[in-house]
């Protein structure tokens, strides 16, 4: 058939078109087969391996390899052969590996450098690998001290920002492992705003699991080597954060993780950042928190537990009487997932026996140290003011139950008759135990001392 010009030019224009979405498609399709070729090569070399009963020189064999597929290979089969405590192997696997490959495995998994567009599921497992890899040479200090390590801090955190919870929990062990291990670990877990981070995955991680647990040992740590000007307004409103999630551990676990929650609550309850934090967490507003604080307390307070645990447990409640007032101590909680039925005046009685021992105790041990001890060290310099800073929060609590006491009037509704007389004879025994205290002091002709000025003003009250 005869055509126009036109319609000729009209046939070239389509098959050029047709043939630049072929070509575009089979571009894609190669693109895409290259990925799978690559998986598939790993997949074979480990079939092979597997068959083999792999060892780990299989694996450092594999990581001297040429190809990436090799080199994947190898990290693959260290996660099967090597075992947690097998440091001399992973020595010698971080000793073979390639880091710039181990680099661009993270930036792949993260989603960018040159294979980024390798599909979901590829990253994900590229992802997952290199941080499985990452935190076995981490379990080595020298390797979690070295700078290769602490370099990769902030990627860490932005993997914990952006990942799902599958890669969670050993980010966090990378963190904990690093942080630990040198002082640029702690800077730079600072620095990359770490406190930040770990504080908005608190509340995502699962009561008592071990991602929980970490996260609490790399604060407790952390805080115990934070420069004096570091916490600023921002930080606040993090470590209030904290103060959230660990207070539902604190009251929901039946675990040595509840002691790990108490301790921190009480260090950081404790920090030179008290008084501004108390603002913050009144501005926060809500009671859930409060509410968990008050039931851990008393959990605490009534089971045989170590004399420290006590003291800790003593400083957050008098922590709570400045943040929540006196009447902290007459909470009845309502949380659906810590029911428990107890009388209205439970916390109140407990506090006030624990802090009436502890003043006991406390005033014994100081009067020794001061008046019979036969040799005085600069450990006993340091034993004395520890005993005095425990003195001052028992005081403190019992100066609050007196005041409560003291306005009966309005309580009357919630104490009882009997728990009035209890508490008053209660504060009776302490008051006279300190009077004995003072009356050592005269005889010793002592007229100085924070602990003196304490327990006159708890008597005059």
């Amino acid at each position: 058939q005869r055509t126009t010009g036109r319609e000729t030019t009209a046939r070239l224009k389509l098959n050029k078109e047709s043939l630049r979405w072929r070509r575009k498609f089979l571009t894609s399709t190669l693109k895409w087969k290259r990925v799978n070729l690559q998986i598939s090569l790993v997949d074979n070399v480990l079939f092979k391996e597997q068959a083999q009963s792999p060892s780990i020189g299989d694996c450092l064999k594999l990581l001297k390899g040429e190809r990436d597929e090799q080199l994947l290979a190898g990290l693959l089969l260290v996660t099967k052969v090597c075992q947690r405590d097998d440091l001399a192997s992973l020595r010698a696997v971080y000793d073979a590996v390639d880091v710039r490959f181990l680099d661009r495995l993270f930036k792949t998994g993260m989603g960018k450098g040159a294979a980024a567009g390798s599909g979901l599921d590829n990253r994900d497992a590229y992802l997952q690998l290199s941080v499985t890899i990452v935190a076995a040479f981490c379990r080595i200090p020298e390797i979690a001290a070295s700078m290769d390590m602490v370099s990769k801090v902030p990627m860490v955190l932005k993997i914990m920002t952006e990942s799902n919870d599958a890669v969670l929990e050993e980010c966090c062990e990378i963190l904990y492992l690093v942080a630990t291990s040198s002082e640029d670990g702690v800077s730079t877990f600072c620095e990359s705003e770490g406190l930040k981070v770990i504080a908005s995955r608190m509340h995502t991680m699962s009561d008592g699991s071990r991602t929980m647990e970490l996260s609490i040992k790399i604060l407790q740590y952390v805080l115990s080597k934070l420069p004096r000007d570091f916490i600023t307004s921002s930080h606040l409103l993090d470590l209030a954060t904290v103060v959230e999630s660990l207070a539902r551990q604190f009251a929901v676990l039946h675990s040595p993780l509840k002691f790990e929650a108490l301790h921190l609550l009480s260090v950081i309850f404790s920090s030179k950042y008290l008084e501004s934090l108390r603002e913050t967490l009144r501005v926060m507003g809500g009671s859930k928190w409060s509410d968990y604080i008050h039931i851990g307390v008393m959990d605490i307070l009534q089971n045989r537990v170590a004399p420290a645990d006590k003291v800790h447990a003593l400083v957050l409640a008098e922590s709570m009487l400045s943040i929540s007032g006196e009447s902290w101590l007459l909470r009845q909680p309502n949380l659906t997932d810590c029911k428990a039925s107890v009388p209205v005046d439970r916390c109140l009685l407990l506090v006030l026996e624990s802090a009436r021992v502890e003043v006991a105790v406390l005033l014994n041990e100081l009067a020794y140290l001061k008046y019979e001890a036969s040799k005085y060290t600069s450990n006993s310099d340091t034993a004395l003011s520890t005993k005095q800073q425990h003195l001052t929060v028992a005081f403190s609590l019992v100066e609050g139950i007196i005041k409560l006491i003291s306005t009966v009037g309005e309580n009357e509704e919630v104490i009882s008759e009997a728990t009035i007389i209890k508490v008053i004879n209660g504060l009776n025994e302490t008051v006279n135990v300190v009077l004995e205290y003072l009356q050592d002091a005269k005889e010793h002709g002592q007229k100085k001392g924070n602990d003196l000025i304490a327990s006159v003003r708890l008597v005059g009250r």
